[in-house]
C-alpha cells in the first residue's frame, strides 16, 4: 500500500520549530494560537525523551537544595498545566491524562526520613504546601504500602499527566490547524542572510524559508548549532530509564508516589485504567528513573532495571503482580546550571527551547508561553500561584540562551561590549 505524506508547505512560514518533542510541539501549538503559520521538522515526533516520561508535574518534590531559580520556575511551570490541558483537550478532542492526586513522598530508612525533613523545611522556606505524616496515616491513604518504612510526607499540589497522550493531543491539535504541519524530515542545519536566519535546511537540502526557527531538539540542538556564530547551546545528553509495567486497578496506587531508598530515589505513577486495547481495563504503572552521564545509546541496562524493581517494590510490594512491558532508556537534555535555554539568542530569528534536563513535561506549558511571547512581542504575563512574582521573573530571565555567550566586542563603547 502506498502512503501519501502530505505536501510540504509553500512560501515563506512565521515559524519553524526543529524537534516535535512536547517542547516543540507545545510551542508551534501555541504560536498557532497567536496567529503564526507553523512547520514542525522532526523525522520521528516525541520519540526522544517525551516517549520516556513519566509526566510528573512536581514543583515540590523535585525542589533540589541551593536551586532556588528552579524551584519558582518549576512552580510558575505547574500552575499553567490546568489551562493548558483544557485548552488541549478542547482544541484536540483528546485527553492528556492529568490527574489530580497529589503525591505521596516515602522514606524508607531512618537517614532517608532525615532527608525527607530537610526537603520539607525547603518547602517551608518557599512557602510550598507539603505537610509531614506518619507511616500509619500514609497507609491510610494508600494501603498498598510495603511493610518497612520510615517516614512520610503528603504533597497536594503535585500531580502527573501522559505525556504520550499529551503529545498525541498536540499533534493532532497541529495537524488539524489550516496553517499547522509536521514535516517528517529532520534538519541538518541553518541557512542566514545578513545576520539573521531565513530558513531551516532539512535532510533533503529543501529549504523550510521562515522569518524564524525556534530549535527545541533536546540534546540534539547542540551539535545542530555548533556552526552558528554568538550562539552557545552546552547542552549535553544524561541518559535514564524508566519501566512501564500493566497492573490490575486494584494493585495500582492511588497516587504518584515517590520514594527514597537508602539515598537513592524512585517513583511509580499510575494511569487510569485503559478503556481499549490488549491492556483493557489494566493501569499503567511508570517506574523511574536512572540517571547516567551517558550518550543516547537506547540500550536498557539490567542493572538499572534491578534498581527500578527492586526500590519500588520495597515502597510498593503490589507491583510484583504486575506485568513488565516496556524498558525505555532516553537522554534527557541538561545544562551546565540546570536551568533549561528558553527565548531568543544573539541571533536574529532564532530562539531556543531546550535543556530542561528532568522537567520538560512540567515545563512545557511554560516555555510555550514565553517562547511565542518573544516571537510575538508581547508581554508575558506572570499571573502565578506560588504569591512571589518576582522571583518567578527572576528565574524566567536565568533562563535567557545569551548568559553563556560571551559578549561581543563592540569598538563604539569605551569597554569594547556592546
Amino acid at each position: 500500500m502506498t502512503v501519501r505524506l502530505p505536501a510540504l508547505p509553500t512560501g515563506v512560514r512565521d515559524l519553524v520549530v526543529v524537534g516535535g518533542g512536547i517542547i516543540g510541539l507545545a510551542v508551534a501549538w501555541r504560536a498557532l494560537g497567536a496567529g503564526l503559520s507553523v512547520t514542525v521538522l522532526d523525522p520521528d515526533p516525541g520519540d526522544g525523551s517525551t516517549h520516556a516520561a513519566a509526566g510528573m508535574i512536581a514543583p515540590a518534590t523535585e525542589a533540589e537544595f541551593t536551586e532556588d531559580a528552579a524551584l519558582h520556575l518549576h512552580l510558575a511551570g505547574a500552575a499553567r498545566w490546568l489551562p493548558f490541558a483544557a485548552d488541549l483537550e478542547a482544541a484536540s478532542g483528546v485527553s492528556v491524562g492529568l490527574r489530580e492526586s497529589g503525591t505521596l513522598t516515602l522514606a524508607y530508612d531512618d537517614t532517608d526520613a532525615a532527608l525527607l525533613r530537610r526537603i520539607l523545611a525547603l518547602h517551608t522556606r518557599h512557602a510550598v504546601s507539603s505537610q509531614e505524616l506518619t507511616v500509619a496515616e500514609a497507609r491510610r491513604r494508600e494501603p498498598l504500602l510495603g511493610q518497612r518504612l520510615a517516614g512520610a510526607a503528603w504533597v497536594p499540589g503535585d500531580h502527573a499527566v501522559d505525556p504520550r497522550a499529551t503529545h498525541t493531543a498536540l499533534r493532532r491539535a497541529i495537524d488539524d490547524h489550516a496553517d499547522g504541519s509536521v514535516v517528517l524530515r529532520a534538519a541538518v542545519g541553518l541557512e542566514q542572510r545578513g545576520g539573521r536566519v531565513v530558513a531551516a535546511v532539512d535532510e533533503t537540502h529543501h529549504r523550510h524559508r521562515t522569518d524564524a526557527v525556534v530549535v527545541a531538539a533536546g540534546w540534539a540542538s547542540a551539535p545542530l548549532l555548533t556552526d552558528i556564530p554568538d550562539v552557545a547551546v552546552p547542552v549535553r545528553p544524561v541518559k535514564g530509564q524508566t519501566l512501564r509495567l500493566q497492573a490490575d486497578p486494584d494493585l495500582a496506587p492511588r497516587h504518584v508516589v515517590r520514594g527514597l531508598v537508602q539515598g537513592r530515589p524512585v517513583y511509580v505513577v499510575s494511569r487510569a485504567p485503559a478503556t481499549d486495547g490488549p491492556w483493557k481495563g489494566h493501569c499503567e504503572l511508570v517506574i523511574g528513573a536512572t540517571t547516567e552521564e551517558n550518550p543516547d545509546d537506547r540500550r536498557a541496562l539490567a542493572g538499572g532495571v534491578y534498581a527500578l524493581l527492586r526500590d519500588a517494590r520495597v515502597l510498593l510490594p503490589a507491583i510484583d503482580e504486575a506485568a513488565l512491558i516496556e524498558a525505555t532508556p532516553r537522554a534527557r537534555p541538561c545544562t551546565p546550571d540546570n536551568l533549561p535555554l528558553v527565548g531568543p539568542t544573539h541571533v536574529a530569528g532564532l530562539h531556543l527551547a531546550t535543556g530542561h534536563h528532568r522537567n520538560g513535561i512540567l515545563l512545557a506549558p511554560l516555555t510555550a508561553d514565553v517562547v511565542v511571547a518573544g516571537l510575538t512581542g508581547s508581554w508575558f504575563d506572570v499571573d502565578i500561584s506560588s504569591g512571589d512574582p518576582s522571583a518567578t521573573l527572576a528565574a524566567l530571565r536565568a533562563t535567557d540562551p545569551r548568559r553563556f555567550t560571551p559578549p561581543a566586542t563592540d569598538p563604539r563603547t569605551d569597554g569594547g561590549t556592546r
